[in-house]
């Protein structure tokens, strides 16, 4: 790793941690401000959520959930917060090498007396060390909300941290696939369709395999290897998806790796 690169990288992203941050912060606090009227109606919130389909209520990730309780109620509004937190890490992906190719800065820094490898390896750590920043954030805010919102009402600790330690593996997922395709790509003029397109199609066949049951598309989206409902019923991951989940990240860092390494970057005329 370069330490000069890392820096350069993680402070160029600062302001838009500050805002994810902030974002999925205010996010956290507006969802817990209601959890007094749910938790208080839990039994009106079920008579309700029966009368919709069931198929959709598990494309939402709603079935079989308890708004009386904390992780129940947290489960209800995660799926909010894996978005952006994909949007996020997508952004970070789609962005890493491909905004400097937009700048015509590429050719420059690959003609400093760094290894492409230990360029593409500080880039990697400090966008990874900026998601694990609004990650921080977050997993704050949480435990803040809950101490001011949950009426002092338990909950399982282990549990609880299973959940909020998914959205590491969650956002290296998008991370790591946004940065592959964007080596497969010639140029990416902006990165947010793309990374929109990746949060929101994930999470469309995630709904899609859980209206149709039997189509197995929870084996290619991170929205099914981490969803809570699961892990609040288990007190566990869901160790093949996790697996699964890992293994889709480690090949297409690798990848990235094999594809910069070769790739023609064009100089300045």
């Amino acid at each position: 790793m370069n330490t000069n690169i890392y820096k350069h990288e993680f402070l160029i992203r600062i302001k838009s941690v500050i805002t994810w941050s902030l974002s999925v912060a205010a996010l956290v606090f507006v969802f817990f401000s209601f959890f007094t009227v749910f938790a208080d109606q839990a039994e009106m919130m079920a008579d309700m959520m029966s009368k919709f389909p069931k198929e959709l209520l598990i494309a939402f990730g709603m079935d079989n959930l308890n708004y009386a309780t904390i992780l129940g109620y947290i489960s209800f509004y995660f799926l909010f917060i894996q978005l952006c937190l994909a949007i996020q890490a997508g952004n970070f992906g789609f962005g890493l090498v491909s905004i400097e190719e937009n700048e015509m800065t590429a050719d420059f820094l690959l003609t400093r007396p760094v290894s492409r490898t230990k360029i593409l390896t500080s880039k990697i750590l400090a966008a990874i060390s900026s998601m694990l920043l609004t990650d921080l954030v977050f997993w704050v805010s949480i435990f803040t909300a809950v101490s001011i919102f949950g009426e002092g009402r338990e909950y399982d600790m282990p549990t609880m941290l299973l959940i909020l330690f998914s959205v590491v593996l969650f956002q290296l997922f998008f991370f790591s696939v946004g940065l592959v395709i964007s080596l497969l790509l010639k140029r990416i003029r902006s990165v947010t369709p793309y990374s929109l397109g990746l949060a929101f199609g994930a999470y469309v066949l995630s709904a899609f395999s859980g209206v149709f049951g039997d189509v197995k598309l929870e084996l290619i989206t991170p929205f099914k290897h981490f969803e809570p409902a699961y892990i609040i019923e288990n007190g566990a991951y869901n160790t093949p998806l996790v697996l699964i989940n890992v293994a889709i990240t480690l090949i297409s860092l690798a990848a990235s790796y094999w594809l910069y390494k070769r790739r023609d970057i064009h100089a300045v005329s």
